[in-house]
């Protein structure tokens, strides 16, 4: 099963960015996953392609208006579309390895890509957007968010990235950040490999591997040992 994920954006130009690079690349070049981009400013109905305007209520900058916004999500997701809509928004909720997973696990993904002010609360909840947010940060518009959320999906598809393993260890996928890695040379600048990686004792290998990811978590991530 491929996963497919519509994009609704006033850039579509953007894409795919990173995500055609690498082993996401070669993900989609072998039918692992699927990009779809739609322009939002086809489905303003004015001859200036007008897709925002003035805030209800006054203030500053532009609103996405809800019957653009709308006609843009139906065209690519009709009611019995068993995908997420997600809304790239500062205000959602964060993106977590947990999320990234359920997504991936799942067929696929309608992404919208904010920008200007925000989007008309009507149309948020009329199509169930899920705000979803990739940090405590204001970013230009959704287009960046949109592929951080699908690299972050992307790389847990059952063939991405080859090996099953490559990700079990990773930081958040067992409640802790990852532990410190190293390789050749032995010896660099004065720094040696710790000795217990070159021990061939699995054990002790893992033993260590846990005691610094716990190290490393409580030391820069307490919260998450909470």
């Amino acid at each position: 099963m491929s996963f497919d994920a519509d994009v609704i954006t006033l850039f579509p130009e953007l894409f795919p960015g990173p995500l055609g690079a690498s082993v996401i690349g070669r993900g989609a070049a072998q039918g692992l996953w699927s990009l779809r981009l739609t322009q939002l400013r086809d489905f303003a109905a004015d001859k200036h392609r007008s897709v925002d305007d003035t805030p209800s209520g006054g203030g500053a900058g532009m609103v996405l208006r809800p019957d653009v916004l709308a006609a843009a999500i139906d065209s690519v997701s009709q009611q019995n579309d068993p995908r997420p809509r997600l809304l790239m928004s500062p205000r959602g909720k964060p993106l977590t390895q947990a999320r990234a997973r359920a997504l991936a696990a799942g067929p696929g993904a309608v992404i919208v890509c904010g920008r200007f002010e925000g989007i008309d609360e009507r149309v948020i909840e009329a199509r169930n957007l899920e705000e979803v947010s990739i940090g405590d940060y204001v970013l230009a518009g959704g287009e960046v968010a949109a592929m951080v959320l699908l690299e972050a999906v992307l790389r847990l598809i059952p063939g991405v990235l080859g090996a099953e393993e490559s990700h079990a260890d990773e930081s958040f996928e067992n409640g802790v950040l990852e532990y410190p890695q190293y390789t050749r040379p032995a010896m660099f600048e004065g720094r040696e490999i710790p000795s217990v990686l070159t021990s061939g004792d699995h054990g002790k290998v893992a033993k260590w591997r846990r005691a610094e990811s716990e190290k490393l978590t409580r030391a820069r991530r307490p919260d998450l040992l909470k």
